[in-house]
């Protein structure tokens, strides 16, 4: 099978790349830099075929997988930084990529008679409530502008085309890249306490481990909504903190505040990420191992690179 992954530079695409050369598939990476630009760690992404595309560009999108024909698309590209993208400057931009790079897929992945893989986010919701969201729930009120466009690439994906899966997914983490983990070990070093919100409520997920899931779903015809986090349990980021620094041997004490205390963001932050994974099973899908074993093996790899 032949799959072209977007955003390789990113946590996910790095990973999914990685996967596609462990399972002897054909795998082709993009991203917006005219180099691969992500981590070199010697992995096969890193020596796989690479091709630099700006998917806010129609026909370059069109030139692009017109030229490699895949059987499936796997679309890792996307603008993340939540608080950016409230900011009037970045807004044209953020939709740019989030809506219109997603339609320039979309419409070519239909030409080519092909799958698509889009992967989504628990901020389409409105993050309310206590019930987990379950992946056919049509009740969409984004809080921000990154889910208001994230929400609008699913549109663009399921109103063009038939083959597809929407996979929404919360609290990211992986080797390439920044993350919530990162930032708390950072922390964790320099101070002998740490404030960290205890009423926003998900699970995290691995992106190694979700990147083996994705490469599963594009090997079946399966297609439709799914929400895919490590199991385990839905936690706090307060909760998750706790643990991250019990796992590396830290002693710096962890306080828990609301929201409200911690002190307002640009953009509003959803409350109730919980996300309903069982579809994963009854469609026969294996399900992301505990976030705690997802943890461990993370942490060791962040300490086998320092």
């Amino acid at each position: 099978m032949r799959i072209f992954v977007t955003g390789v530079g990113g946590q996910l695409g790095h990973d999914v790349m990685n996967e596609i050369a462990a399972r002897g598939h054909e795998g082709i990476g993009s991203d917006l830099m005219e180099r691969y630009s992500g981590m070199q760690d010697g992995s096969p992404v890193c020596t796989m075929p690479y091709v630099q595309m700006d998917i806010t560009n129609r026909a370059e999108v069109e030139r692009v997988l017109g030229a490699y024909k895949p059987d499936a698309v796997i679309h890792c590209a996307a603008w993340t930084a939540v608080d950016k993208a409230e900011e009037e400057a970045f807004r044209d931009k953020v939709t740019a990529i989030n809506v219109d790079g997603t339609r320039h897929i979309a419409d070519c992945v239909k030409r080519l008679d092909a799958k698509l893989l889009y992967i989504s986010t628990d901020y389409v919701f409105d993050g309310q409530g206590t019930e987990p969201w379950k992946p056919e729930q049509k009740n969409y009120a984004p809080l921000n502008h990154y889910g208001r466009t994230k929400l609008g690439g699913e549109l663009a994906v399921s109103e063009t085309l038939d083959k597809y899966f929407i996979v929404r997914i919360a609290w990211v983490f992986g080797l390439n890249g920044n993350n919530f983990i990162k930032t708390m070990l950072r922390v964790g070093k320099t101070h002998d306490t740490v404030r960290v919100v205890n009423d926003q409520i998900g699970t995290p997920t691995y992106t190694l481990d979700l990147a083996r899931l994705l490469v599963d779903m594009a090997e079946t015809e399966k297609y439709g909504y799914y929400h895919a986090t490590n199991e385990g349990g839905y936690i706090s980021w307060y909760e998750f903190t706790r643990e991250i620094y019990r796992q590396a041997g830290y002693t710096t004490e962890v306080l828990p505040v609301t929201t409200a205390e911690y002190g307002k963001s640009l953009a509003a932050r959803p409350f109730n990420s919980r996300l309903d994974r069982s579809k994963l099973t009854e469609q026969g899908f294996t399900p992301l191992p505990d976030w705690r074993d997802a943890l461990a093996r993370y942490l060791r790899e962040v300490r086998l690179e320092e």
